[in-house]
């Protein structure tokens, strides 16, 4: 079965909708997210673009900060500094990559931990790795939300995560392994160094992937009845679309969804998810702290 993270999104969205328009039915005001956007990366942008539609799309308010790739580090942690004493706004992210004269660490450790929605602050992540999360990375809460709302039992199963990353890999194989409703797991991750990846792949049940390489995984690292979340999002060459590139996942779909049990499609899976993880932590931001 394909797990189909747009429609679930849109209906995520909906529920958000309808508990905003009951607080500002009550006279409250909106949930505040902000962005901020340096440089002209494309790819950054339309995540950025999405974001402000489903602000849009659930009632929220949003402010979208954008700057040119060439202002200094100091002028974003000013920035920076000014949406943390902002008490109209809930939350914020600075879209990453930044350009390579930031330091995304300085940046991250800026970033007030009651409005980091992202998850990303050291301080979130412990309290994640604790079973306390404030706030999950959004991601990883999306792919928590798909498992939990098409009734996919993780309890006592074996899941491989393929990739390292704090913005995903390693978040995904600590609430994977946790003691909660979608939880429960035997966990392994897998990376560049582990020496053979394959047969670990093919001792999941659940595979989680997310290494940044195109077509990675092939039906022969998959075992019959997996369920596989694919996390990647790659550019490819294609002669038959108007911009000459699509999209394609960390697996290679076609060739691993018949073996699946339930397997997410890229675009259209993850990808609507991350955003709905996001406006959870929003509301989330409201309620603790506004």
């Amino acid at each position: 079965m394909i797990i189909d993270g747009k429609a679930l999104s849109e209906t995520i969205q909906e529920e958000l909708r309808i508990q905003v328009e009951a607080l500002t039915q009550k006279g409250k005001r909106a949930p505040h997210l902000a962005a901020i956007l340096i440089g002209e990366n494309p790819a950054s942008a339309a995540y950025v673009r999405n974001k402000i539609r489903a602000c849009e799309k659930v009632g929220f308010k949003s402010t979208l900060v954008q700057r040119p790739a060439n202002i200094s580090e100091g002028e974003l942690l000013a920035m920076i500094a000014d949406m943390n004493n902002d008490n109209l706004l809930d939350g914020y992210i600075v879209q990453l990559p930044l350009p390579e004269h930031f330091s995304e660490e300085k940046v991250t450790l800026a970033i007030d931990p009651r409005k980091d929605v992202d998850g990303f602050h050291p301080y979130n992540v412990g309290l994640m790795t604790i079973g306390k999360a404030q706030y999950l990375p959004a991601t990883p809460f999306g792919i928590l939300m798909m498992l939990e709302r098409y009734g996919i039992e993780t309890a006592g199963k074996h899941c491989v995560v393929v990739g390292r990353s704090n913005i995903v890999g390693t978040p995904m194989s600590i609430l994977m392994s946790r003691n909660s409703k979608v939880g429960n797991c035997t966990v392994t991750m897998v990376h560049s160094r582990t020496k053979d990846l394959k047969a670990e792949t093919l001792r999941a049940d659940i595979l989680i992937v997310a290494i940044g390489k195109a077509n990675f995984v092939t039906a022969d690292m998959v075992k019959d009845g997996t369920v596989v979340i694919d996390v990647g999002i790659n550019s490819v060459p294609d002669s038959t679309t108007k911009s000459g590139q699509r999209l394609v996942g960390d697996v290679d779909f076609l060739a691993v969804a018949p073996k699946c049990s339930f397997i997410t499609p890229v675009p259209g899976g993850v990808g609507p998810m991350t955003v709905s993880g996001l406006m959870m932590n929003t509301l989330k931001a409201y309620e603790l702290y506004s």
